[in-house]
């Protein structure tokens, strides 16, 4: 991945200078932030195409910083892994619902990070190349945008324009987590005045018409639904 742009947001200093060594030795232009501050001032110079952020940071926590990355126009679409020592579900979901592509526990495997980290560049890659495509086809589920049909094992399925639309957006960028508010944007419309718990049985029923391909639909508990990613799961 020549010429990628990774911003590695860290205090701790035996820390940084353990990601920042095994980063540019795997080919990547790094630069770093020591605070949340600074993240945001670096992050909106350099437009990284992933940002490595700690949660626990000086003047800004991580979670604003992620929080404010997704909101900007120029940043929102940035990849961000978040890298903490916090390990409770509730750390992880709250990463995930302000936007956190990825969650990294310390103490952490430089191998196990640098596959994370590759594995969100191969995704950030895929949905660019991907976004304007008619048909996409991922683990014997198949999108036609054009023709307005969707498949699975060669077989049809018959879906509603809610559930096409979810399908056709969680299958577009895989790996990716979705929270409720996003899919309901995405399946019924931005207008739409509906309970967030209303996506919930739109993914049952189309969960169902997927048969035994059912599980491509993953649930993130507390967060939303992410179309399932084989990379996600090896690491």
């Amino acid at each position: 991945m020549p010429n990628t742009k990774i911003l590695v947001v860290e205090d701790d200093l035996s820390v940084a200078e353990v990601l920042i060594y095994n980063l540019k030795k795997e080919g990547f232009e790094v630069s770093r932030a020591l605070d949340g501050r600074d993240a945001l001032t670096q992050a909106r110079l350099k437009l990284p195409d992933l940002v490595i952020l700690d949660v626990m940071l000086p003047s800004l926590n991580g979670l604003e910083v992620c929080r404010t990355l997704r909101a900007g126009e120029d940043t929102k679409n940035i990849s961000i892994l978040m890298l903490t020592a916090k390990s409770e579900d509730s750390d992880q979901i709250a990463g995930f619902s302000i936007g956190a592509d990825d969650y990294v526990c310390k103490p952490f495997s430089v191998a196990v990070l640098l596959q994370r980290v590759k594995a969100l560049l191969r995704r950030r890659e895929q949905a660019a190349a991907i976004k304007n495509q008619d048909i996409v086809t991922y683990k014997s589920v198949s999108v036609d945008r054009r023709r307005y049909k969707a498949t699975v094992g060669e077989e049809p399925l018959d879906l509603t324009r809610s559930e096409f639309r979810l399908l056709d957006t969680l299958i577009r960028q895989p790996g990716r987590v979705f929270d409720r508010a996003e899919l309901i944007d995405a399946a019924l419309g931005e207008d739409t005045m509906v309970l967030e718990r209303t996506i919930d049985v739109h993914i049952r029923a189309l969960r169902k018409k997927l048969g035994p391909y059912a599980d491509v639909i993953e649930t993130v508990r507390g967060v939303g639904y992410r179309f399932s990613e084989a990379m996600h799961e090896e690491v």
